[in-house]
């Protein structure tokens, strides 16, 4: 499982650079605190369905190329 934590945070981080956004943008954009998305970057934290519905939406891609 931590596998699957670790490569959505790697997706997350890689959909983010290609978009040219900061942890502080998305963390804005989300309404979280910016330690929040460097834990999901780094695979420290485990989101729920709807956190990723809402990452996704945030980064303008699909949840199902996140996961």
């Amino acid at each position: 499982m931590k596998d699957g934590i670790t490569q959505f945070g790697k997706k997350i981080r890689e959909v983010r650079l290609k978009k040219n956004l900061s942890q502080g943008d998305v963390s804005r954009i989300l309404e979280v605190h910016r330690s929040y998305i460097s834990g999901l970057e780094r695979g420290m934290r485990n989101p729920s369905l709807l956190t990723v519905r809402k990452i996704a939406k945030a980064l303008g891609v699909n949840a199902k190329d996140l996961i």
